[in-house]
């Protein structure tokens, strides 16, 4: 559905996208993530032809961007970063004015319109002014514009910034529900969309691509991933923490917070290997006064600062 090959931009001496070769089908759900200037909006900008590549190629649903602009841009529903809307329009009138644009008319129109409107709960605020409306609800404008002609690709810059937790989780829901039938990229740096929403992960830094694959093979690479966390009597943390370092595929024991008595151990595994069944039983057959133990998945943004500020 989107395929990038070799993408690259430059604006005089800097680079901003560096050669990025990447696919995403059907059915799939990619976060592109990287922190602010990394090129995430630049290469969106490329994908849905706003702005024309250096070099490489990018194709939409097999149509390539710049020989097939109107082709491309009939597949896609676009989400910029910041969502630029006509502020004296109301919601109405602006949704009105996209869907003709994509050239429906008559009850057509109106029922494309009321689906998106829909979908993306603003039915109350329809006829205010955009710009008196807050940033959570412009952004929600921007989506439904997006998604109004139910395009088979979706680019979405940033598409909960301004949202509460509320309308965030209405946001990821909808993403979710429509990805079986399309092709989605989440550009953000919040870590959080990808567990919420994802089934796989891009990272890019200084413009260049430097992970691809699922949110668990990117949890995979944390120094926490398989940890196991411990909640137990202060009085013998010293003890416990010096008995699990001996353990053959324990790499080291963190100590943690120490609150009301209680400690916090973090036991760190070598090579990311599982080990609670392991910790679990040492912790049983030696009495130790444990209150809790889990296992951490490992933190995204350990990883995501080690693979953006590498270099």
């Amino acid at each position: 559905m989107i395929s990038l090959i070799g993408l690259t931009k430059k604006f005089g001496p800097l680079t901003a996208v560096d050669g990025i070769t990447l696919e995403v089908g059907r059915g799939e759900v990619l976060g592109f993530l990287g922190p602010n200037g990394a090129g995430k909006s630049t290469t969106m900008k490329m994908v849905t032809g706003f702005l024309l590549p250096t070099s490489g190629k990018a194709y939409v649903c097999g149509f390539d961007v710049e020989e097939r602009p109107l082709e491309t841009k009939k597949r896609i529903g676009y989400l910029p970063e910041g969502a630029p809307l006509y502020g004296d329009m109301t919601g109405e009138a602006f949704l009105n004015f996209i869907a003709e644009i994509r050239g429906f008319r008559g009850k057509e129109k109106a029922k494309r319109v009321a689906r998106a409107v829909d979908l993306v709960e603003i039915a109350d605020v329809l006829m205010q002014p955009i710009e008196t409306l807050s940033k959570g609800y412009k952004r929600r404008v921007g989506l439904a514009q997006a998604i109004l002609h139910d395009p088979e690709v979706l680019i979405l810059d940033e598409p909960t910034d301004g949202l509460d937790p509320n309308q965030k989780h209405h946001v990821r829901r909808l993403i979710s529900g429509m990805a079986k039938d399309k092709a989605i990229v989440i550009s953000t740096h919040i870590l959080e969309e990808v567990d919420a929403v994802c089934t796989r992960a891009a990272v890019i830094a200084k413009g260049k691509l430097v992970f691809d694959g699922t949110p668990q093979a990117l949890e995979a690479r944390s120094r926490t991933h398989n940890a196991v966390a411990i909640r137990l009597k202060l009085a013998r943390a010293e003890e416990v923490r010096q008995g699990l370092s001996g353990v053959a595929s324990v790499a080291r024991v963190e100590a943690g917070t120490e609150l009301d008595g209680l400690a916090n151990l973090l036991v760190i595994p070598k090579n990311g290997q599982s080990i609670v069944a392991e910790i679990s039983e040492f912790v049983r057959a030696r009495g130790y006064p444990v209150e809790e133990l889990q296992v951490s998945r490992g933190r995204l943004d350990d990883v995501f600062r080690d693979l953006t500020l590498r270099g």
